[in-house]
């Protein structure tokens, strides 16, 4: 049986792509026959309380479910609210980073705790799973094994990168992973592991090397993840790269990775599939999911009139769906799309989901005029059956990003049956295929002219050649496409010792 302890730090973030991953990663795994996997739980800023340590049998259940009580209130504790928790709090992290540091310094492994979600599915299946997974998956999800590292991510970062001015190369605190015959991390990992596990690095992008100028924190996004790769790098890490692009641009930062890193493409949820659904719906599915954001108010008037009047048949709309960040390229699309209201597609409509993300002030700014018009809908949190109805009934999904690692938005609306266009970068070539059309990521003109050769009535031939290489493509990324490249990998490890 082939033991792998899997990184669930993401899972406990939003919609984002490697959230998504690391939860289908997770399940997946778990269906395939000789594989043991548990979940780390780790969290990206919060210091946890351990749950029963791993060597201890004889806890009372009582006190066991305690403890795990304990950490699930640790995980949504509030910010401090009053001097004496803030001082408690920054003299908890003080000593937990003094901590951490010794241990990088002496060796001594950090032991993980176990967590059994028995007793606590609604917590494992709502905090961890439910913004990815359908239903029927919670039962053999709340089955699972846990881990629980309780230092924070963050804090593993600065231990290592704050003793910079005493060590070069940083050193990095270890947890004891023994018993494991992989740890696979979803970030470069900012530890060391057991001899005996082999540190498996899912690779999503080099976006905070390549282009640290569209990230959050930048300096200190830009010295985790470069500190971090490298020290995976040294200690004989493998990289399982989620595209061909994101492993040239890792090679192109570190060649020596070359040996040591595959390309595995992510899993995309089978929650994306073609339905009948009446267009109708997505009126209602517009006025309960519209953004509850301060900065505008949408006015649905008009909306409704029409859809009253021909129940959404002549509703036309573009659909992005996206976290709201700089390298999205939200404004890009928002000028692209004002070409065409202003000329050949007065009726037009833009549909944005996706939750505010980091330097979003200016892309809500853009939004704001069109919003109060009921001409361009924000919306968020929307759960997938809502969602494939909007890939559906759109009139394209446009993907505009300027750098991706993957970019699931655009197989998720071939697999709904939608029609998809798409910035011209290396993945989305790579991903997407012939089942694009692609523009200039830089050129609102170019992005318009796309669009509207896609969108006019004598477009029918390549939308109708769109959608037929949208299904054969997006199947490439299907579990069971997927899944047997994991199995190969794991099992080449074996084949090697």
């Amino acid at each position: 049986m082939t033991k792998i302890l899997l990184d669930l730090k993401p899972a406990l973030d939003g919609f984002a792509g490697i959230p998504q991953e690391s939860r289908l990663l997770f399940y997946w795994l778990g269906t395939l026959d000789g594989y043991d996997r548990e979940g780390l739980i780790q969290h990206g800023g919060k210091i946890l309380r351990s749950a029963s340590p791993s060597n201890k049998t004889d806890i009372s259940s009582s006190r066991r479910i305690y403890q795990h009580s304990r950490l699930v209130v640790s995980l949504f504790n509030s910010p401090s609210n009053n001097i004496l928790e803030t001082s408690a709090q920054l003299c908890q992290n003080y000593f937990a980073l003094l901590h951490l540091q010794i241990r990088a310094l002496t060796g001594v492994p950090i032991s993980l705790s176990n967590f059994d979600g028995e007793h606590f599915e609604d917590f494992v299946w709502s905090t961890l799973f439910s913004k990815t997974l359908h239903a029927d998956e919670k039962q053999p999800i709340s089955l699972s094994r846990f881990r629980i590292l309780k230092q924070s991510r963050k804090l593993f970062h600065r231990a290592a990168l704050e003793g910079i001015k005493l060590f070069s190369p940083p050193r990095y605190a270890p947890i004891n992973t023994k018993g494991y015959d992989f740890f696979v991390a979803q970030t470069p990992f900012p530890g060391k592991i057991s001899k005996g596990t082999r540190m498996v690095v899912r690779y999503h992008d080099s976006v905070p090397m390549l282009m640290p100028h569209t990230i959050k924190d930048k300096a200190f996004h830009l010295s985790s993840h470069y500190y971090a790769l490298q020290e995976n790098i040294s200690a004989g890490a493998w990289f399982s790269c989620v595209s061909e692009s994101t492993r040239n641009d890792l090679v192109k930062i570190f060649p020596e990775a070359e040996t040591k890193s595959n390309v595995i493409h992510n899993i995309v949820s089978t929650e994306y599939f073609e339905e009948e659904s009446p267009k109708g719906i997505i009126i209602q599915i517009i006025r309960n999911r519209l953004s509850s954001s301060k900065e505008f108010v949408t006015d649905l008037t008009k909306l409704e009139l029409d859809f009253t009047k021909d129940n959404g048949k002549d509703f036309t709309y573009l659909l992005m769906v996206s976290t709201l960040e700089p390298r999205k390229n939200h404004l890009l699309l928002v000028s692209a799309w004002e070409r065409l209201k202003y000329t050949s597609m007065p009726n037009l409509k833009l549909v944005v989901v996706g939750n505010k993300g980091w330097n979003h002030e200016a892309i809500i700014e853009s939004f704001q005029p069109w919003a109060k018009q009921g001409e361009l809908f924000h919306l968020s949190n929307l759960p997938v059956t809502e969602l494939r109805v909007l890939y559906k009934h759109a009139a394209a999904t446009i993907c505009p990003s300027v750098g991706e690692g993957f970019d699931y938005s655009g197989v998720e609306a071939m697999q709904s049956g939608g029609v998809v266009i798409s910035s011209d970068i290396p993945v989305h070539r790579e991903i997407y295929q012939q089942a694009s059309e692609y523009f200039n990521p830089y050129s609102s003109e170019n992005a318009s002219m796309v669009i509207q050769r896609v969108l006019a009535e004598e477009g029918v031939s390549i939308r109708h050649t769109l959608r037929h290489h949208g299904r054969q493509v997006s199947a490439l990324y299907t579990p069971d496409n997927i899944l047997p490249k994991w199995d190969a990998f794991f099992q080449s490890f074996k084949k090697s010792s």
